[in-house]
């Protein structure tokens, strides 16, 4: 969704270093200053806009942020922005529903951490929507809160190493949500397994040339860029090099390739600890906000571990693939709404959000 994938594969990285000159690490401007500001720690009674720019740093697809919050005295209302969709690769707004829960979840971390208890409805009808009422209450979820700022999908290889039991347990316990099972794969042969099946994914998403059209429209080459629209993925958050768009978008076109990608995503599988899959017991957007709580919550928790994690949605994207991976879940009749690898890495930097104010209405 949800912000998921490494855009430009290493033949993209050595044609635009060789043929301009750029490094992985790039003279980015005021772009770094302005990533760490956004992401300044929450104040310890923060007013409601104070709660939607941390709401608003939420696990988002393709970072199209597709919400907007409504203040109403003590309630916080986030509803979606159709107009931020990507009908392509998610053409029944999946994937928009569940960046809305991990907006949700955030506001209610943050509002928990600083002694406001959150209570959420959700509105179904013409207009869905959640609205979060915030009363006094005791101070809950404070080290979830502080790791807001800290998370990001990490989109690297990792470094090869297990996860502990304990740590597991951990990221397993925090994903606990009403209407959303949890499971998590650490052996060898179950990560390769869903490999074959991202693969195959991947492979028809390549071939489409819709896709990867919409993909390229959501990347920002250059700080210019990504500081002109504050969405999108700027490839040195996804750890590849910087360029002006007259130069990266012609790389691009011609480096952009099935095979380079299909092998990219071979080794971040088999450099993962495990892999993470998400199901709501239903295929409806209640269900799907619920799966990007439980999801927000698991990359909170993650984050406090020292735990990256990174989206490989590709199989549950491609409607021929989703029901051949539900089989191999042993749970042939549900639909599998997010899949994650994670372990351990370096962290990449920032990505941007939109100003708040663009955001409020």
């Amino acid at each position: 969704m949800i912000s998921r994938r490494a855009i430009v594969a290493s033949g993209v990285s050595a044609a635009i270093v060789g043929a301009a000159g750029y490094s992985f690490w790039p003279r980015l401007g005021g772009y770094e200053d302005i990533a760490k500001d956004q992401r300044r720690p929450v104040s310890a009674d923060p007013d409601l806009v104070e709660l939607a720019r941390f709401a608003a740093l939420a696990a988002n697809g393709h970072n199209t942020q597709p919400w907007k919050f409504r203040l109403d005295g003590a309630t916080v209302s986030i509803l979606p922005d159709f107009a931020r969709r990507t009908p392509v690769v998610d053409p029944d707004d999946h994937h928009l529903y569940v960046s809305l829960g991990c907006a949700t979840e955030n506001l209610r971390v943050a509002a928990n951490s600083t002694g406001r208890f959150a209570e959420l409805a959700f509105q179904n009808g013409p207009q869905i929507k959640i609205d979060i009422s915030l009363n006094p209450g005791p101070v809950r979820d404070g080290v979830l809160g502080q790791a807001i700022p800290l998370r990001q999908s990490t989109r690297s290889e990792y470094d090869g190493q297990p996860i502990s039991a304990s740590d597991i347990a951990l990221l397993h316990a925090a994903a606990q949500q009403e209407g959303v099972s949890v499971l998590i794969f650490t052996e060898a042969s179950d990560r390769d397994a869903i490999l074959d099946l991202v693969v195959e994914a991947n492979s028809a998403q390549m071939d489409d040339p819709a896709f990867v059209a919409e993909l390229r429209d959501w990347i920002r080459f250059s700080p210019g860029q990504a500081l002109a629209t504050r969405d999108g993925l700027f490839t040195a958050c996804t750890g590849n090099p910087v360029a002006p768009a007259w130069i990266a978008k012609p790389m691009f076109d011609m480096f952009f390739q099935k095979d380079s990608e299909n092998d990219k995503y071979r080794s971040q599988i088999r450099s993962s600890a495990g892999v993470a899959v998400f199901v709501g017991d239903a295929g409806d957007p209640e269900h799907w906000v619920k799966v990007g709580r439980s999801f927000q919550r698991f990359a909170l928790q993650s984050t406090v571990l020292g735990i990256r994690n990174a989206h490989i949605n590709q199989l549950i994207e491609v409607a021929k693939v989703r029901p051949e991976f539900a089989r191999w879940l042993g749970m042939p009749d549900a639909r599998p709404d997010l899949v994650v690898r994670f372990g351990r890495a370096p962290a990449l930097p920032m990505s941007l959000r939109r100003p708040v104010a663009q955001i409020i209405v």
